[in-house]
């Protein structure tokens, strides 16, 4: 008896340590990077629309609803309130595929297509504390769709605004200056021309990269540094996951996330700048509906996607990404 008493002792110690370095790797492994469903944009559906952030308040608006018309309304994002608030109307011609950004507490918009498919260079300013456009000056390129923008330096920052396609693909640069209200060619995108790509600022340098060229999906990707005015060619982004071009990106404590605008693909991809490298390691895929033309961005420590279409649907449903959670 006494003996079977110790057996089945260290059979059951067994099973609980087992049990332990089981649990123990569960946890090490943990899938990170949770999605929550949030308000639903309160205006139609759309795709290829513009974005940017002030105050902790996100800005939406503009692209093509679900009948392919051009929408110029904007609506704004408060996280604490998961509520959408309508704000007046963008001016000028309803656009999609233009390109917006901030600096300071004002938010800028500009290029796109109109209702008929013209290309647009006008361009926007927005101040949230009025709740009032104004026009600037044109964008110093020329007029073209699909472009990509990002700002660099709080209060008294620049604003760029490079690729996209005119009748053609492009790689020029150009940045705005708003105590001026002028544009300056910098040196042209280290990689090839491109639309539908990405780009974000993280410490003081400008990311670009993914894309697609003439039917051609782009994976370079690129940093630029406004003090020297070169570009840097960083890591490459993954080649096996197929289309990549009109995806989304966001920084959220200084590292960059990327969700692939490839509707069969929703995996998450984190950017660290020290390391340069990529990884989707641990990282959970994104938990609504795959889609391209979406826009992204972050506030605080969370990031969000909204909008968007694929396979005959357009979007307007967001959602919330933290990191530092472990995915349902």
């Amino acid at each position: 008896m006494k003996r079977s008493l110790v057996l089945w002792s260290a059979f059951c110690l067994a099973l609980l340590m087992v049990s332990c370095d089981r649990i123990g790797v569960s946890s090490r492994l943990a899938t990170m990077g949770d999605w929550r469903h949030r308000a639903e944009l309160d205006g139609p559906v759309r795709s290829s629309a513009f974005s940017f952030v002030i105050n902790n308040a996100a800005y939406v608006g503009g692209g093509a609803n679900s009948s392919d018309q051009n929408l110029n309304d904007l609506w704004t994002y408060e996280p604490l309130k998961n509520a959408w608030t309508q704000m007046a109307n963008l001016p000028g011609p309803a656009r999609r595929g233009a390109v917006a950004f901030s600096v300071g507490n004002i938010g800028y918009v500009g290029t796109g297509l109109d209702e008929n498919g013209n290309r647009l260079k006008d361009f926007w300013q927005y101040d949230p504390a009025t709740n009032g456009w104004t026009r600037r000056a044109d964008f110093g390129g020329s007029a073209r769709s699909h472009a990509v923008a990002f700002s660099i330096g709080i209060p008294r920052g620049k604003g760029y605004i490079l690729t996209g396609n005119d009748g053609a693909v492009q790689r020029d640069l150009w940045e705005y200056n708003p105590e001026t209200d002028s544009w300056t060619r910098k040196a042209d995108f280290g990689g090839p021309a491109r639309e539908g790509a990405v780009a974000f600022a993280l410490d003081g340098k400008g990311y670009v990269g993914t894309g697609i060229n003439n039917n051609a999906e782009q994976n370079d990707f690129w940093q630029y540094d406004p003090t020297t005015d070169r570009w840097a060619s960083r890591q490459q982004f993954d080649n096996t996951v197929g289309k990549q071009s009109y995806g989304v990106a966001f920084v959220i404590d200084r590292k960059g996330y990327f969700v692939s605008g490839n509707p069969d693909n929703r995996q998450v991809w984190q950017y660290d700048a020290g390391a340069d490298s990529w990884t989707s390691t641990r990282l959970g895929s994104f938990e609504g509906s795959g889609r391209a033309s979406a826009v992204g961005f972050a506030i605080g420590q969370k990031g969000y996607l909204t909008t968007g279409a694929a396979n005959g649907m357009v979007y307007n449903d967001l959602w919330e990404f933290d990191p530092t959670t472990i995915q349902d």
